[in-house]
């Protein structure tokens, strides 16, 4: 039987070589401050629109690691209306849309607050606002009991699930969740962007949850992020990076799970994948900036409100090409004036009919748009 971390002499007094990442660790503090000063430098209003295109990309992805495909157009909505951005008009988001996006905003809004177990139960509602993990009851605002045996961590379809680790018995998750609360909570002296990546192991490892452990493991590093920033403003997605390189979570989480309490070589890849985040975050700014030059340049030019609205989709959630048809969908109007509309912003030089033409013929904002 294989020993894990959480079975070691030692835990969860972690340890690590603070010269073998010494280097990592500046290089990532460095780029944190300057994309922060970066974003701070661009006024509330750039602010926040950035804030919401990170939150919107954090919480669609950290549900896509687990499977969940949410519509990013209700995520959006619902982050919007809850910061108060004006996006025009917004979509209802369903329940299991809001959940999620209460516990992200809770974790990075208020990240100053204490953790406690209340505050993860009530995260853990949110997540599973029926009680059930797709048709399975769960225990839902309260540590697992292992009903139906011990707690596996895997990955991969149905059929082809990889164990990665056994947490611990059900037993021992009040004394393991205190330890870990008062840790989290405390002045540890440990540099802040190291205690995110120590608080993201030390969570997944004790999965306290029946469900969702993953995803409230990934919103406690985003908190602990954000108090290393000081700053409830997110411009950068740490699950949207995980995402991209899920293989290689799940194999240096197996391989620190099978290990002794020495993290080093977990703590190099969590500083790394911040590190990649980071380049993530300079698409985001370009979108917004783009988006903000865009309206700058045709402040006075005379537009409808459906041109408004269609512009303002094609900057932000727009999926898939621009038809006349998709026009007339999402505008509610008439195909004759979907044409009519689109035809004016061709004229202008906002909108250039694509190359390949034919009878669904599309469009595209122009490079100087």
């Amino acid at each position: 039987m294989s020993t894990y971390i959480h079975e070691r002499r030692g835990w969860p007094r972690f340890r690590w070589d603070d010269s073998a990442l010494a280097e990592r660790l500046a290089v990532v503090r460095h780029r944190q401050g300057r994309l922060v000063g970066r974003m701070e430098a661009l006024g509330f209003p750039l602010q926040s629109q950035a804030t919401l295109e990170t939150l919107t990309e954090d919480v669609v992805t950290t549900s896509a690691i687990e499977g969940e495909d949410l519509d990013r157009r209700q995520v959006r909505s619902s982050l919007a209306r809850r910061l108060g951005i004006d996006i025009g008009a917004l979509v209802r988001a369903d329940r299991h849309v809001e959940g999620i996006v209460e516990v992200m905003l809770d974790a990075t809004q208020q990240h100053a607050k204490p953790l406690t177990a209340a505050r993860l139960f009530g995260w853990h509602a949110a997540l599973f606002p029926t009680g059930r993990s797709g048709i399975t009851r769960i225990t839902v605002g309260g540590w697992r009991r292992d009903k139906t045996g011990p707690m596996q961590v895997v990955s991969g379809r149905p059929g082809k699930e990889r164990v990665h680790f056994e947490a611990p018995a059900a037993p021992r998750l009040a004394a393991e969740m205190k330890a870990f609360l008062a840790w989290f909570n405390g002045e540890s002296g440990i540099d802040p962007v190291l205690k995110a990546g120590l608080a993201h192991l030390w969570f997944v490892t004790i999965h306290p949850f029946d469900d969702g452990n993953g995803r409230i493991a990934r919103a406690i590093a985003d908190m602990a992020l954000a108090r290393s920033e000081r700053s409830p403003q997110r411009f950068y997605s740490m699950s949207a990076q995980i995402r991209e390189e899920r293989s290689a979570y799940y194999a240096i989480l197996e391989t620190t799970q099978k290990a002794d309490v020495d993290v080093t070589r977990w703590l190099d890849w969590f500083l790394g994948c911040l590190d990649r985040a980071f380049d993530g975050a300079e698409t985001i700014l370009a979108s917004v900036l783009r988006k903000a030059r865009f309206w700058r340049r045709n402040t006075s030019t005379d537009l409808n409100e459906r041109q408004r609205k269609m512009l303002n989709r094609l900057h932000d959630d727009f999926e898939g090409k621009l038809t006349s048809s998709k026009w007339a969908k999402i505008a509610k109007c008439s195909t004759d004036t979907a044409l009519r509309d689109i035809a004016d912003l061709v004229a202008r030089g906002i909108l250039a009919k694509d190359a390949a033409g034919g009878r669904s013929t599309s469009y595209r904002l122009t490079d100087t748009s």
